[in-house]
């Protein structure tokens, strides 16, 4: 089980939001190459960015501060980066900036054919974002509704060969409720490529959940406000899931 810091980056700042509200963030720190550095050293596998202010543009903002995040973890610790990535040329440049993964969201919804093209051409580096409420995926930073079904979307992505789809209930993402594990599982069990968990992750009851489910196909959980306010140990967090899944 992968336990994903995430870093949100908003004016080059970063910060958390409520239900994807710019303006309920919270700044947790303003150096954010400082930030990855204090995950890196904290055992983390993997780094999550958000681009905030790049996802309402639609395209890149904060590209200085990823790259600086990329500087300071090196080859070491692999990140994923959404928000704005609308193109082909974005995906090239983002991934020769030492990205190792992009992911892809609204994009993904409203132009599926640029989801086809970015995983023939950037085969195993390509994520798809998926935002639901009531299993209803939305856009747009959240702010449009689609009708379309989270699973059948997800199983056309699948097709085109994304490597994974992170999963986040909008209704619970930054409130600290936790995480919707029931829907987590009933897509992972529809699919064969791993879901990431994202959205109100709350304490070490919510990553004992998730241990539990990993064999369903949930391959890990973005990490975001629970470890800036200290509702989750993060070392702690993921020595309890090795435990728990047979990696200690």
């Amino acid at each position: 089980m992968l336990l994903i810091p995430a870093i949100d980056l908003k004016d080059g700042k970063c910060v958390r939001l409520q239900q994807g509200d710019m303006q309920a963030a919270t700044t947790f720190g303003d150096d954010p190459a400082a930030m990855a550095r204090r995950w890196l050293q904290a055992g983390a596998r993997r780094l999550h960015l958000v681009d905030l202010n790049g996802a309402f543009a639609g395209r890149p903002i904060n590209e200085a501060a990823v790259k600086a995040i990329v500087r300071a973890v090196g080859d070491t610790l692999p990140v994923q980066l959404g928000g704005g990535i609308r193109d082909l040329d974005t995906i090239e440049r983002l991934l020769d900036d030492g990205v190792s993964y992009v992911i892809i969201g609204t994009a993904a919804v409203k132009s599926p054919g640029f989801l086809k093209d970015a995983c023939s051409a950037f085969g195993g580096h390509v994520i798809v974002g998926l935002d639901a409420k009531d299993g209803k995926v939305a856009t747009d930073g959240w702010s449009k509704l689609t009708g379309h079904e989270v699973v059948d979307l997800a199983k056309k992505f699948e097709d085109y060969g994304v490597e994974a789809v992170i999963y986040t209930d909008i209704g619970r993402d930054g409130m600290l409720t936790g995480i919707n594990v029931e829907a987590t599982v009933k897509l992972a069990q529809a699919l064969t490529i791993p879901v990431i968990a994202s959205g109100g992750l709350a304490g070490m009851a919510d990553i004992e959940q998730l241990c539990a489910v990993e064999g369903d196909g949930v391959e890990g959980v973005i990490c975001g406000r629970s470890i800036y306010t200290g509702a989750l140990d993060f070392v702690a967090a993921q020595a309890r899931a090795d435990e728990l899944n047979g990696r200690v």
